[in-house]
């Protein structure tokens, strides 16, 4: 999707996990792996965002982990919190504020959608993020890592 703002636009990012391993895809525009995710459209708040963007990018089905909110009426709903929010630069003049979520994968089959370009997916062992021959920028390992360990608690 292209930029909603001038600015500034709000997307939300799930480093999947399976097996102690995450799954990072390598992205058409910047050729850096990555976590799943992208634009939160209008109307949308993160984590349909995030169910959208993983069904068009890779098909794969996953539960959130982390904690659980408490909804307390019909007219509201808490949603899940991110485990990082990151504001980082993507161009000249603007910015994207990054939801960054950790989930388990409920499939493994890679099915992206038919509107998606050719992309590269791949599950990676933590010691496999440390390779510095790999094209991940330092924030992605980091999240990565971390998400592997976080998808290890029990909720």
């Amino acid at each position: 999707m292209p930029h909603i703002n001038e600015k500034l636009d709000f997307t939300a990012t799930v480093f999947i996990v399976h097996d102690n391993k995450v799954l990072l895809r390598m992205h058409d525009k910047y050729n850096v792996w990555l976590g799943v995710g992208g634009h939160i459209e209008p109307g949308e708040d993160p984590i349909e965002a995030l169910y959208r963007e993983v069904k068009e990018e890779c098909g794969l089905e996953f539960e959130l982990a982390g904690r659980r909110p408490q909804n307390f009426s019909a007219e509201s709903e808490d949603l899940p919190v991110p485990a990082f929010i990151n504001r980082h630069h993507t161009g000249p003049g603007h910015e994207h504020v990054d939801m960054l979520y950790v989930a388990r994968a409920k499939t493994l089959t890679i099915q992206p959608g038919p509107e998606e370009k050719q992309v590269e997916f791949r599950w990676f062992a933590r010691e496999e993020l440390e390779n510095s021959e790999l094209t991940i920028n330092d924030h992605t390992r980091y999240y990565a890592a971390e998400a592997i360990k976080l998808a290890l608690v029990k909720d």
